[in-house]
């Protein structure tokens, strides 16, 4: 009878730490949206770049963003991170008056909400901008 209940009570155990094991592989996938981004700029200008972060067909407040941009020759810009606002929506404000003409790449990618980071796709949304003398 003793045995019968320890393969009882090893099974459920089993059951539980499988059921545990399936969701640990869970992926938490958000990701950036731009709206209507312009694409072409004149030196001097501001760069203003707005999306919005879609979880589930949703906004999504409080997720992590970066933001980078790129010129052409690889040279990195501008690097900065952080947060969508409360409605799930974010800015990205670049000021052009100190840049050469050329073609720049944006990219702006999902970090996640804190809580689920460990288990993050990192989605991302690539833009080519292009900037001209005045």
């Amino acid at each position: 009878m003793t045995a019968k209940k320890n393969y009882l009570i090893s099974f459920v155990i089993l059951l539980i730490i499988c059921g545990s094991i399936k969701n640990s592989f869970a992926t938490h996938i958000s990701q950036p949206v731009l709206i209507d981004p312009k694409t072409h700029f004149t030196v001097g200008d501001t760069v203003v770049l707005s999306g919005w972060v879609e979880y589930n067909a949703q906004p999504a407040p409080d997720v992590l963003l970066n933001f980078k941009l790129i010129r052409s020759d690889g040279s990195l810009v501008a690097n900065q991170s952080y947060p969508s606002n409360q409605k799930g929506h974010f800015e990205f404000k670049f000021d052009t008056k100190n840049e050469l003409p050329g073609s720049y790449q944006f990219t702006v990618t999902s970090h996640c909400l804190e809580i689920h980071r460990y288990a993050c796709t990192y989605k991302n949304q690539t833009l080519s901008i292009q900037l001209s003398n005045p």
